[in-house]
């Protein structure tokens, strides 16, 4: 497929992770567009050719009271696109990966860690389109399309249909993503799997060495996704995120990064009680969470 555009979602609070991906893109030699799909107001200066995009589509999931990352259904209305979650540092030219396939692509090893990408009511449903439904999960952080897969009203229209409007509009997008591909009857193109066999796209898939995995290089990843808390662990491949900071940078990320993992130390986790009420909650009041009462 030939590809006209780079997707991602942010906002300030990621501005260092955006940034990453940025030069990474461009470190390749990609020089497409990158449309920036906001995360909330919270946005801040992007370098040259990219830009803060809107969509009609970002109204109506706030009138659902969807969280923001669901704004990535806008990428399913494109065609000839990529996407890629802030958190990605580019390895290789996406134009040049992606010019010898077609359809719906993805690069990913979600299907050894499926839970992520489905709710109880979506299984349901996916077991029913084929009995091979796992081979067609994929993670949300990164995917390209040549065509266009819904209209603006026919995602409005799907995404309400009672069996599955948790799933689409207060769950997550990974699941709502994997079900509103999958239900169109699409086998998406995994290049982390045969007759690809890329080397994995997620960080936590290597605890140690890495380089010596990715010969010959056709079998380089495409790019790695910090995807989840991998970051917060010292493992060697994080040195390819830090590398596209300046040293400034490199320092507010030291900061940044400690008072994260000061507060979540502080906060701890929550009761099995609460997380158990919270499923609950979130099924008959989607918009509300249970929090335990700060001491």
């Amino acid at each position: 497929m030939e590809i006209d555009v780079i997707y991602s979602l942010a906002n300030e609070v990621v501005r260092l992770q955006f940034l990453a991906m940025e030069r990474s893109l461009r470190a390749t030699g990609c020089d497409l567009p990158i449309r920036v799909i906001p995360y909330d107001e919270r946005q801040f200066p992007l370098p040259p050719n990219a830009e803060w995009f809107q969509s009609d589509l970002y109204g109506w999931l706030q009138g659902h009271g969807s969280m923001p990352m669901y704004r990535k259904y806008h990428c399913l209305t494109q065609a000839r696109y990529a996407y890629a979650d802030a958190d990605i540092v580019f390895l290789r030219d996406p134009r040049e990966v992606l010019s010898g396939v077609e359809g719906f692509v993805v690069a990913d090893t979600e299907w050894s860690k499926p839970q992520y990408t489905y709710t109880p009511e979506s299984a349901h449903l996916l077991a029913g389109y084929t009995s091979l439904w796992l081979r067609k999960i994929f993670n949300a952080g990164f995917f390209a399309c040549d065509r266009v897969l819904y209209t603006e009203k026919a995602i409005k229209e799907v995404a309400e249909l009672p069996e599955i409007a948790f799933t689409c509009l207060h769950d997550n997008d990974q699941t709502g993503l994997n079900l509103l591909v999958t239900r169109l009857g699409i086998t998406p193109v995994n290049l982390n799997l045969p007759p690809f066999e890329m080397e994995s796209t997620w960080a936590g898939d290597y605890p140690g060495d890495y380089e010596r995995l990715w010969n010959p290089p056709g079998r380089k990843p495409l790019f790695i996704h910090w995807a989840g808390p991998v970051l917060d662990e010292d493992r060697p491949i994080n040195a390819l995120f830090l590398e596209f900071l300046t040293r400034a940078e490199q320092q507010e990320w030291k900061v940044m990064h400690a008072a994260k993992l000061e507060r979540e130390r502080r906060k701890g986790r929550w009761p099995f009680g609460v997380r158990l009420l919270n499923q609950a909650v979130k099924r008959l009041y989607p918009r509300y969470q249970v929090q335990p009462r700060k001491i």
